[in-house]
């Protein structure tokens, strides 16, 4: 642990030098310093170059306790995980979480190495009940992660973390399950959707796929939007990282919306709904 803290007090020279290390996480204007830390990132090198702001978002709410989420360049996201009594202290605490988080991306340790993946892949086949050749293998869900991490060598793992969040939203909706059955390879669908970020497109076409499964299965939107719902809160309570859950309730309220907002959207071909138009390659 001292060797940790040691390790961030030298970033934290490093990235904001007129800021003393020992005084950083108790100052309370920690929210520009967040802004500070992203802003000297991305003057030092292209580090999520389209996206160059901080960006806060507070729950409506008429009292407290409040809550606030901060979006970081890139999509990492961070919630404050205390109890705020004000919107400021939510900000503030949220803006706590995400400075740590991205002050930790910066260890060497945090860094897509081969001695890394080797570890990692150790621990998926470990909980998968594998073996090491499958790592070899991109036709098994372990030489998946393996083609994904070393197609991603030298990133840190907020960069790597959007990818693993696409992939989690497609596994989640069901698109991957659709996407083997179409016989599509998992380096396939690794190459094609490492070229995209999580854009609207993407989420559109994510929550037309629900609107489909309401139709076959009414009550499925409210079911799943109270299991993200309860899913985010838990995460953010444990001061997790939390876009997987946050995109979650953003789709499904998408899918809801455009449910009561217009009956009529529902043809696949008409909003192109087909696996061929989702993937694009085939």
């Amino acid at each position: 642990m001292d060797r940790t803290l040691e390790s961030l007090k030298h970033i934290i020279a490093q990235v904001l030098p007129h800021r003393d290390p020992a005084l950083v996480f108790k100052d309370l204007n920690v929210v520009s310093m967040l802004q500070e830390f992203w802003e000297s990132k991305q003057q030092q090198r292209a580090t999520f170059p389209s996206e160059g702001v901080v960006v806060y978002e507070s729950l409506p709410s008429p009292g407290p306790p409040f809550v606030s989420y901060v979006t970081l360049p890139g999509g990492s996201c961070f919630g404050n995980f205390q109890c705020c009594l004000s919107r400021a202290e939510a900000r503030r605490d949220a803006a706590k979480v995400a400075l740590i988080n991205s002050l930790f991306n910066e260890l060497p340790s945090r860094r897509i190495t081969k001695e890394f993946i080797m570890e990692s892949v150790q621990e998926a086949v470990a909980s998968t009940s594998g073996t090491l050749g499958d790592a070899d293998d991109p036709g098994t869900s372990v030489g998946a992660y393996h083609y994904m991490l070393e197609s991603n060598m030298g990133k840190t793992m907020l960069e790597f973390q959007e990818l693993m969040t696409i992939f989690q939203l497609l596994h989640w909706n069901g698109s991957l399950k659709a996407l083997r059955e179409t016989k599509c390879s998992r380096q396939e669908v690794i190459s094609y959707y490492s070229q995209y970020s999580l854009d609207e497109k993407m989420r559109s076409h994510m929550a037309l796929d629900w609107i489909m499964k309401e139709r076959e299965s009414p009550g499925i939107l409210s079911q799943e939007l109270r299991l993200a719902l309860r899913e985010l809160e838990e995460a953010r309570k444990a001061g997790q990282e939390l876009r997987f859950y946050k995109e979650k309730k953003e789709i499904l309220s998408l899918a809801l919306t455009q449910i009561y907002s217009d009956p009529d959207t529902s043809s696949p071909s008409d909003d192109q709904l087909s696996l061929t138009a989702l993937c694009g390659y085939h």
